[in-house]
């Protein structure tokens, strides 16, 4: 039952702390930093930033990590106080543990595969862009969790770096995710006395690299395993009532979804387009995954190959929710075979498409190093003393 003392005490709690804070600018203080200094070099950083993810499966970790990601107004866009008084009154007294044992059952002995991924695919991309000649930082973030946006910033801003572009691993614009952690950032730059320059990268969802590694992916699994009768694009969902508040992310799962086909020289009813993760009671985009498996497979579908091009990561959502409780569904209702496509995760392709994006974004920066006339002088010299013909 609701506790109106303790809910109250949980909102004043969150109020204070919350990377959202509405407290007036008069109650904030500035980081401290070091004297500016003249001709200090400066450098370039890149910030991969995924969702996020506790730190462990357990109530605990669970409990502090849906505070901050459900205490998101962007997430979830009811009445403020109605809704911190709900989430903390309520989910978070309830929630946590079931989440808790779905985090248990995909977790491995790394961590968490969202995670896991994330720092390796950023680990690459610093290798993929130094190949190119750029001479950048490229650290992973979380916009919930740990290692958090404002630390990271701190991180590379002590580090000498000038410029940040800020690379968000979802290929479709939301406000729900993209627009939420350009507020982090602004958050951190409000407490910031010298900020950096800043970039930021909206949306790649009909990127052409990106395009042709999600259809590498599907692919290299028929080749192994045979074509479905019907290919899934399963996108996380949002509720209904974005789309005609002008969010765009329906219309651009809609066109991936679409370039993938086109690509893949399928027929246009070969796929089908469905949305996961729906939260509450409120309508969301339609239609909804696990019916439309269920429909499927009562209807005489027997195989289905099920992939998500919204998460650039495998995680709860399709470790657990589509390749657990999705395929369950499925062969219940009489299904025979179910795929889970694994997402793009650390694909050559999908390094190198990143790599471009964060390229073509950086353009006018100096981030290629500089013309060293000497070495070249002396390389032209050792080539000419090896016949080498001017």
């Amino acid at each position: 039952m609701l506790d109106p003392k303790r809910a109250a005490l949980d909102f004043a709690q969150r109020a204070l702390t919350t990377q959202n804070s509405f407290l007036p600018s008069v109650f904030m203080s500035f980081a401290s930093e070091p004297p500016y200094r003249h001709g200090s070099p400066s450098s370039t950083a890149v910030i991969l930033c995924n969702l996020g993810t506790p730190d462990a499966p357990t109530p605990t970790a669970l409990r502090r990590f849906l505070a901050e990601f459900l205490g998101d107004a962007r997430v979830v866009e009811v009445p403020r106080l109605l809704w911190l008084l709900i989430l903390h009154g309520v989910i978070l007294r309830v929630r946590p543990a079931k989440s808790a044992k779905k985090y248990a059952s995909i977790w491995s002995a790394e961590g968490s595969p969202l995670k896991v991924w994330s720092e390796k695919q950023a680990l690459m991309l610093g290798g993929y862009l130094g190949e190119r000649g750029h001479h950048v930082t490229v650290r992973m973030a979380m916009r919930y969790g740990t290692p958090s946006m404002s630390a990271v910033l701190d991180e590379v801003k002590a580090g000498g770096a000038t410029r940040v572009l800020v690379l968000p691993l979802y290929p479709q614009y939301s406000g729900t995710t993209t627009a939420s952690i350009i507020d982090a950032v602004c958050t951190w730059a409000q407490r910031t006395r010298t900020i950096p320059e800043l970039r930021f990268i909206n949306h790649y969802h009909d990127d052409p690299g990106y395009i042709n590694a999600l259809c590498k992916r599907v692919t290299d699994h028929w080749s192994a395993s045979g074509k479905p009768e019907k290919l899934v694009l399963s996108f996380h969902g949002v509720p209904k009532r974005t789309l005609g508040l002008g969010d765009p992310y329906h219309c651009e799962c809609l066109k991936t979804a679409r370039l993938m086909r086109q690509r893949l020289g399928v027929a246009e009813d070969f796929v089908v387009v469905t949305f996961q993760s729906r939260l509450g009671k409120a309508e969301w985009l339609q239609p909804y995954t696990e019916p439309t498996l269920i429909s499927m497979a009562e209807k005489g579908t027997k195989r289905v190959d099920v992939m998500c091009p919204g998460f650039t990561s495998d995680n709860l959502e399709t470790l657990e929710e589509i390749n657990m409780e999705a395929r369950e569904a499925f062969l219940h209702a009489g299904g025979t075979e179910f795929h889970q496509i694994p997402c793009l995760n650390d694909m050559h392709e999908w390094i190198a498409a990143l790599a471009g994006i964060a390229a073509n974004h950086m353009q006018g920066w100096p981030t290629q190093a500089p013309v060293d006339t000497e070495a070249l002088t002396a390389q032209g010299a050792r080539a000419k003393a090896a016949g080498a013909v001017n």
